[in-house]
């Protein structure tokens, strides 16, 4: 995706995000907002492309999913590009959507219970 679609209307001082850094450098980042009183909705998720496949995007998931636990949250719904949807399965969601294409690229819609 390129960096001119990253930020958009969402992207405000009163938003939430976890970020992710190795000695200053960020290695990973994800917003979140809710998407209902009890529906919690991550996106803009991404890992650095040298810190992948360590279990680092997993962990910062879990914890931002456990903040939104405990917060009442008893739901996650997520919009996945297809290729990284089995990392979502990895990570307990399922599919609840058919395949759609949103800025271009081909997502899915995802959802866990939390």
């Amino acid at each position: 995706m390129p960096p001119e679609w990253e930020f958009d209307l969402l992207d405000t001082s009163q938003r939430n995000y976890f970020l992710l850094l190795d000695d200053q450098i960020p290695v990973a980042t994800l917003r979140y907002q809710l998407k209902n009183e009890t529906c919690f909705q991550p996106d803009r998720f991404c890992v650095a492309k040298a810190y992948r496949k360590q279990g680092i995007g997993r962990s910062l998931l879990f914890k931002a999913e456990q903040v939104a636990k405990n917060n009442g949250c008893r739901l996650s719904y997520l919009v996945a590009e297809l290729t990284a949807q089995s990392f979502y399965e990895g990570c307990g969601y399922r599919s609840c959507t058919s395949p759609f294409e949103e800025d271009g690229i081909l997502c899915i819609g995802m959802e866990k219970i939390l």
